[in-house]
């Protein structure tokens, strides 16, 4: 049974992001991908503490719960980040999808996904877009195609290579 509830984001979400961030960079250190986010707790910069707080302040912010836990969130826009190539129609953009290590393995990213997916269908947009690094060996890139996205173009920002994928729904 999926017990996975998606709410609406609000400012008191910020320490949740902030976990989930930490956590994550704590995660990729381990696994020697510290080139995605660094080796410094994002709580633990300033100038990534006020990026989380301009993400609480989204409205597509989505928070997932699993039995009342935050277990991960979503952000989406019909407005792509400003390093990424622009399309020639409307999309709905991922601008941020985490998960909590806490929760691996209770597809809870997925259901965020499908969040994504459902919400382009409610406001008639037929392309949902992702970006994603592109270092590393592949596996984030590997997840978003397990997802049903396909890889597009790459994009540089400085030295850090990002790959962008997109999904279709009809």
């Amino acid at each position: 049974m999926d017990n996975t509830v998606i709410r609406s984001g609000d400012s008191g979400d910020a320490d949740t992001l902030l976990g989930f961030f930490d956590e994550a960079v704590e995660w990729l250190v381990a696994r020697g991908s510290s080139k995605q986010w660094g080796t410094e707790p994002w709580s633990r910069v300033p100038k990534r503490v006020e990026r989380v707080k301009g993400m609480v302040a989204d409205p597509g912010l989505r928070i997932a719960m699993v039995d009342g836990e935050p277990a991960g969130a979503l952000i989406v826009s019909e407005e792509h980040d400003p390093h990424v190539p622009a399309v020639d129609e409307r999309e709905l953009y991922v601008r941020l999808l985490i998960t909590s290590r806490r929760f691996t393995g209770q597809r809870v990213g997925g259901r965020l996904i499908e969040y994504a997916l459902d919400e382009a269908r409610r406001r008639g947009i037929d392309l949902v877009r992702v970006d994603c690094w592109a270092g590393g060996d592949g596996d984030l890139q590997r997840y978003y195609e397990s997802q049903g996205f396909k890889p597009t173009v790459q994009f540089h920002v400085e030295e850090w290579v990002g790959q962008v994928l997109e999904q279709r729904v009809g």
